[in-house]
C-alpha cells in the first residue's frame, strides 16, 4: 500500500463553531418521547475507557500470571505471582502506545508482545523479563527488541513446544510483499532462516521441534493450495477452488496426519473437520456441525497428549462437544461454580493442573476465573470492568428476516430496556471484514446505544463468513448496490414493518467495511436514513484496491474476485456504480467520519475524498482524524473523544439521550481531531489539523 506522509497545517482558530457544546442540528427531530423510561444514564467511560484489568495469561510453570493494565495512563503488561493480590504486581512495560497483546514463552522466561508505530501495523516483536526487578527509582527496563526496522512487519508463526527457547516469525523486510521465515531465539535475538519465501506463502504450520511442516498459498484462479515441505522442497497435498476454503488446525499426534477445516467438493457447504493423511490423501471425517447449522468453529486440544478435547460451534450463541470425558466433567465443574455465560478457555500451565476461563455474556463482557483441575474448584480472579452495571444493560437477541429474494438472513437485535419495543429508533450498525461475522456476546458499541435510547441492529448480511460457502459466496461482487447492502437495508425495513422501528428516526454506523456500508447506505439509499457515521470506511473501492498494502499481494487476486478487478473496464465500470464517492449527489442525511492518519488497509485518502465531495456541495460533514492513530482509535483519548462526538451527533438527528458532562482532557482532545478539508486532501491524501480553543 501507498502510505501518504501527512504534512500537518497548523491553523489556530478563536472560535469553534461547528463543534460548540451540541451536535449540528440539535433537537432537529426533537428528543424520544420514551427517554424518560429508559435505565438510568451510564457513563460512557464505563464502556470505552481501558478496562481495569484484562488478557490475564497465567505463566507456562504455573508461577506467575501477567495480565494488561494501565501504566502512565496506557495499557501495558503488569506481573504478578499466582498467589500474590493484584495490588503486588509490577509494572514490566511502559509502551507510549498500548500493547494490543502478549504471550508467555513455552519456558515462561519472557513473554512476548508486538508494537506498531501510531497504528501503522509494522510490528515489530519484543521480549521483557517477567523476574525483571525494577531500580530504585521504580523505573520500568527497557524490553528486549528481537525485530526492529523501519516499516517491516513481524507476524508470529510458532512457539515450538521442544524447542521452548525460540520463537518463529515471518518478517517482510527482504520484501515487502513476501514474509520470510525465521526462528528467533528469544534470550539472546540470534536469528536463524528458515526458508526464504519466494513462492507467494500465507500461512505456514510448524510442528513442536520447530521444523517446518507445512504452508499455504493462493493460486493464480484465487483457490488456495497446501504444501508439504520436504528437503526444502514445496509439494501440493491439498487444493480448493475459488469458492472453497481449507485450512490446517493441527497436526495430529502420530506428526504424520493433519487436522483440517474444509468445505470441499460440490455437495459440501459447510466446512467440516478432518483428519487428512497427506501420503495416501485419505479423508477422515472427525466432525461437521450436529445441527447442520454453521460451519466448524474451532477445537480444544490438549498440550500434554495432543488430543482432541471439545469441538465448538457459533450458531446464535457458542455450542461446544465433547470428545474427552475427563475435559467434560472438568467443564461441568467450571459450569456449577460460575454464573451464566459462555466459557472460554484462555490459558492453562504446561502440565495443564491449572486453567485461566472467562466467561462472558451479553450483558457482562467477561469475568476470569482460576480452575484448579485436581481440586476441582474454580476461584475469581477479577472483573474486567467491575463498574459496568450489568442490570441497566439490554440483551442482545438472534432474529431472522426474509431478504428481498426471500434468502433468510440472521442478525442480531439490541433493544433499549424498559421501552416497549415499538416506534424506537434504530442504530444499524453493520460488521467490518465484510468476511467476518457478528456473534453473541457482550457488544459495548450496542450496549451503549441502547442505553442512549436506540435499538441498535446488527445484521450478517449476505458474504459473512460462518454461516457456510453458499451464504458467503452470494457476497461476492455485491456490495454498495449489490446484495450486501441489500440485506442491511431490508433488515431495517423489517424492523419498521413489525411496528419496532420509526422510519424517520433510523441512523446507520460502522467501521471499515462497516463504514462503506454506512457511506452507501446514505449515497444508494437516502430515503432510509436520517444519520450516518463512517469509522475508516472505504469510499471508492477502485482506489481501496489499487493502494492495497504489499503483504496483502500473495492474497490479492482472491480479493479482486470477490470485490472486482480495477483493471477489467467492465468491472471497473460496475465498482464505480457501488462506490459511494461517485453519488454523493443523492446523500442528503449528515454525516460523520473518523479516520486514523496512518491507516494501512483503509488510506486515509478513502475519508478525505467524500468529505471534501460533501463540503463542495454544502453537506453537513463532520470530519475526525488521529494523526497517532492506523484502522481504527486504539488510544484512550482517542477513543473517547470519537464516542462523545458520536453520541452527540446521533442526539442531534436521532433524539438519543446524551451525556452532558465531558473531561478536559478529552474536550481538549477531541478539538484536536477536527479536520478542515483542503485542495491538497482529496487529491493527495495530505490534511491540516485545526487546533481550537478549549471549550470547556
Amino acid at each position: 500500500m501507498r502510505i501518504f506522509d501527512v504534512t500537518f497545517c497548523l491553523v489556530i482558530f478563536g472560535l469553534l463553531t461547528i463543534f460548540s457544546g451540541q451536535a449540528i442540528s440539535a433537537d432537529s427531530t426533537g428528543k424520544l418521547p420514551y427517554l424518560d423510561q429508559l435505565p438510568p444514564l451510564i457513563d460512557r467511560k464505563i464502556f470505552f475507557d481501558d478496562p481495569e484489568i484484562d488478557r490475564a495469561r497465567i505463566s507456562p510453570d504455573g508461577g506467575f500470571i501477567a495480565f494488561r493494565q494501565e501504566y502512565n495512563g496506557i495499557m501495558n503488561i503488569w506481573v504478578k505471582g499466582s498467589d500474590e493480590p493484584f495490588d503486588k504486581a509490577r509494572p514490566l512495560t511502559a509502551d507510549e502506545r498500548p500493547i494490543p497483546g502478549f504471550f508467555w514463552s513455552r519456558d515462561s522466561r519472557r513473554i512476548l508482545y508486538v508494537q506498531d508505530r501510531d497504528g501503522d501495523e509494522n510490528f515489530n516483536l519484543y521480549a521483557v523479563d517477567p523476574y525483571a526487578v525494577t531500580d530504585q527509582n521504580n523505573a520500568v527496563a527497557e524490553p528486549g527488541a528481537l525485530t526492529d526496522a523501519e516499516g517491516v512487519q513481524t507476524r508470529i508463526v510458532a512457539t515450538p513446544r521442544e524447542k521452548p527457547e525460540y520463537v518463529i516469525v515471518g518478517i517482510n523486510d527482504r520484501d515487502p510483499a513476501l514474509h520470510d521465515l525465521y526462528m528467533i531465539n528469544i534470550i539472546t535475538g540470534e536469528r536463524e532462516l528458515l526458508f526464504k519465501n519466494n513462492h507467494n506463502i500465507m500461512s505456514w504450520t510448524v510442528d513442536d521441534h520447530g521444523r517446518v511442516r507445512f504452508a499455504s498459498r493462493q493460486t493464480p484462479d484465487g483457490g488456495t493450495e497446501i504444501l508439504r515441505l520436504e528437503n526444502n522442497e514445496l509439494e501440493r497435498i491439498y487444493h480448493v477452488d475459488f469458492e472453497e476454503g481449507a485450512r490446517i488446525v493441527r497436526l495430529h499426534e502420530d506428526e504424520k496426519r493433519v487436522y483440517l477445516a474444509t468445505n470441499k467438493g460440490q455437495d459440501v457447504d459447510l466446512s467440516r473437520l478432518i483428519l487428512f493423511n497427506p501420503d495416501t490423501k485419505e479423508e477422515e471425517l472427525v466432525e461437521k456441525d450436529p445441527e447442520g447449522e454453521v460451519d466448524f468453529g474451532g477445537a480444544v486440544f490438549s498440550e500434554v497428549t495432543d488430543e482432541l478435547l471439545a469441538t465448538y460451534y457459533i450458531g446464535d450463541k457458542q455450542r461446544i462437544y465433547f470428545h474427552n470425558d475427563r475435559f467434560r466433567e472438568d467443564y461441568d465443574k467450571i459450569r456449577r461454580q460460575t454464573p451464566e455465560g459462555e466459557i472460554h478457555f484462555v490459558s492453562r500451565t504446561r502440565n495443564e493442573d491449572i486453567w485461566l476461563v472467562s466467561v462472558s455474556r451479553d450483558i457482562d463482557p467477561g469475568t476470569m476465573y482460576v480452575f484448579d483441575r485436581n481440586s476441582g474448584e474454580t476461584q475469581l480472579l477479577y472483573h474486567s470492568r467491575p463498574d459496568l452495571p450489568s442490570e441497566h444493560l439490554s440483551q442482545m437477541k438472534a432474529i431472522r428476516y426474509q431478504a428481498r429474494d426471500g434468502l433468510e438472513i440472521p442478525a442480531y437485535l439490541t433493544l433499549p430496556q424498559g421501552v416497549e419495543p415499538e416506534n424506537l429508533a434504530v442504530v444499524v450498525l453493520p460488521h467490518g471484514g465484510p468476511w467476518v461475522r457478528d456473534t453473541w456476546g457482550y457488544d459495548p458499541q450496542a450496549q451503549f446505544l441502547a442505553n442512549r435510547g436506540y435499538a441498535v441492529l446488527q445484521p450478517n448480511f449476505r458474504g459473512s463468513s460462518g454461516y457456510g460457502k453458499k451464504f458467503l459466496n452470494a457476497g461476492n461482487k455485491q456490495w454498495g448496490t449489490g446484495y450486501m447492502q441489500h440485506d442491511i437495508t431490508d433488515g431495517v425495513k423489517h424492523l419498521i414493518d413489525e411496528g419496532i422501528a420509526d422510519p424517520d428516526r433510523i441512523g446507520i454506523y460502522g467501521a471499515s467495511y462497516g463504514g462503506f456500508a454506512a457511506l452507501a447506505g446514505l449515497a444508494f439509499t437516502p430515503d432510509i436514513y436520517s444519520a450516518g457515521v463512517s469509522m475508516v470506511g472505504p469510499s471508492n473501492i477502485i482506489t481501496l484496491i489499487e493502494s492495497v498494502p504489499p503483504y496483502w499481494v500473495p492474497i490479492l487476486q482472491s480479493f479482486m474476485l470477490r470485490v472486482g478487478d480495477p483493471d477489467d473496464p467492465e468491472d471497473r465500470e460496475r465498482l464505480k456504480e457501488q462506490s459511494p464517492l461517485f453519488s454523493t449527489d443523492e446523500i442528503q442525511a449528515p454525516l460523520l467520519v473518523a479516520q486514523g492518519a496512518n491507516d494501512p488497509r483503509v488510506p486515509k485518502r478513502e475519508s478525505d475524498q467524500i468529505v471534501a465531495a460533501l463540503q463542495d456541495k454544502d453537506q453537513t460533514v463532520q470530519y475526525l482524524v488521529a494523526p497517532d492513530e492506523g484502522h481504527g482509535f486504539v488510544r484512550r483519548e482517542n477513543r473517547l473523544a470519537f464516542f462523545v462526538e458520536l453520541e452527540r451527533f446521533l442526539a442531534g438527528h436521532l433524539g438519543g439521550r446524551v451525556q452532558p458532562d465531558v473531561s478536559p482532557q478529552v474536550a481538549r482532545r477531541l478539538e484536536e481531531l477536527v479536520y478542515e478539508i483542503g485542495k491538497a486532501d482529496a487529491n493527495e491524501g495530505f490534511c491540516c489539523p485545526l487546533i481550537f480553543a478549549s471549550r470547556l
